[in-house]
């Protein structure tokens, strides 16, 4: 029986959903965002052309997530890294334009029922346009759909950093630093990401086949797939093409497929 396609999706989209199962959708996506340099040398304009039109990207890509019912979207906007080797214009830029899409973009949000939330060193972000995000986060905190993570000032290596900090000042305030306990879930729950789900699925663009310091820890046990596609020229659809082949893969978290487990199982028995 063929389920009921979302309403919002246009005609291509809606072909490639009815080949999903909806039922098996990733809980949380993670995507790299990356090429929107090249697809504006591309066209012989300036960096900053790429960064305005990967805004685009991001509604087609956000408003798909929240139509479908993917439970949590996070989005690696600028990195710890982006800010300390850009051009100072660059980053300025791109401040600007953040502010601009938060106060833009938070009626879309609300209509589609999407929660905006941030990871990252938030507090090194210029004073006003920290105003501007906890006045977004606000806006939408009474969503309850699809959660979207901007990644912000974020690298995965300082995350870990302040997560071991927040432990150290933890115990040292219950008792002191022979209460210190760590393990893996005590190291989760003092992540930035101790409020969602590990990532299933992360997607990166371009082409390129690395992490860039992106939720190391988190994406431990992620499907990896990645798309020529430019982010400026990323869309809705190009989401669910990637939900589909995430859906072809057997997730096996280090064990074996039953197929494997089964003939496994065969050998032992014909050894004893």
């Amino acid at each position: 029986m063929q389920h009921k396609v979302p309403v919002g999706l246009d005609r291509k989209e809606a072909d490639v959903y009815r080949h999903l199962d909806p039922e098996r959708l990733p809980k949380h996506i993670a995507i790299i965002m990356d090429g929107n340099g090249r697809w504006a040398k591309r066209r012989h304009m300036p960096r900053v052309a790429g960064h305005r039109a990967g805004v685009t990207a991001v509604r087609s890509t956000v408003e798909t997530a929240a139509r479908v019912g993917v439970h949590a979207l996070t989005l690696y906007a600028f990195s710890e890294e982006n800010w300390k080797k850009r051009p100072k214009s660059e980053v300025d830029f791109l401040m600007r334009l953040l502010s601009r899409y938060l106060k833009a973009e938070v009626p879309t949000l609300n209509k589609n029922n999407i929660r905006l939330e941030y990871i990252g060193r938030q507090h090194e972000l210029p004073e006003d346009v920290q105003e501007r995000m906890a006045w977004a986060r606000e806006s939408t905190s009474h969503n309850t759909g699809t959660v979207l993570t901007l990644a912000l000032n974020y690298s995965a290596r300082s995350e870990l950093v302040d997560a071991f900090r927040s432990m150290v000042n933890a115990a040292s305030q219950n008792g002191g630093l022979q209460h210190l306990r760590i393990d893996e879930d005590t190291v989760a729950n003092h992540l930035y990401t101790r409020h969602l789900p590990d990532p299933d699925l992360v997607v990166r663009t371009s082409g390129e086949m690395r992490l860039s310091n992106f939720l190391l820890w988190q994406l431990a046990y992620a499907e990896i797939y990645v798309t020529p596609t430019l982010w400026p020229d990323f869309r809705g659809l190009h989401l669910l093409e990637a939900i589909a082949e995430y859906q072809k893969r057997e997730r096996r978290y280090g064990g074996l497929n039953h197929g494997d487990a089964h003939a496994h199982s065969e050998a032992v028995k014909g050894l004893k």
